[in-house]
């Protein structure tokens, strides 16, 4: 088997809170809900799923009220996004609102060509200035 540019990628994280977490990601950065959890089902997750419509790739945000995990967040997960140009103050604005919190960098590479903001959960996504090409 072999993983190409169209392969779906799901990255999986438990959250605190997905009505916040939705607030962050879909007000703040502006990701789509790709699909949630309606109705609590005992024994299962809640989900919600976030990302680009069209897109391969999103992130499942979890938790399950019976069992629930701690968010385990380092200084070094991190969430990258590749802007291409400076990050927009609208934007910074927008995070902030929807319950993310600036924090600098743990790496200087990030303070020098981004934005880190923690979301309501501590995993820290990064605007950065730069592009991306593969």
């Amino acid at each position: 088997m072999i993983i190409h540019a169209q392969t779906p990628v799901r990255v999986a994280r438990p959250s605190r809170d997905l009505v916040a977490a939705e607030r962050f990601y879909v007000e703040g950065l502006g990701l789509d809900v790709l699909w949630r959890s309606t109705e609590r089902v005992s024994g299962e997750h809640d989900l919600l799923m976030v990302g680009p419509a069209g897109g391969t790739w999103h992130f499942e945000l979890t938790h399950d009220p019976e069992n629930p995990l701690e968010p385990t967040p380092t200084v070094d997960d991190l969430f990258v996004v590749y802007l291409g140009a400076p990050v927009e103050e609208a934007q910074l604005t927008r995070l902030l609102a929807a319950g993310g919190t600036r924090v600098s960098a743990h790496n200087p590479y990030w303070e020098e060509f981004g934005v880190t903001i923690a979301d309501p959960d501590g995993y820290r996504l990064v605007l950065c200035s730069r592009t991306w090409k593969s």
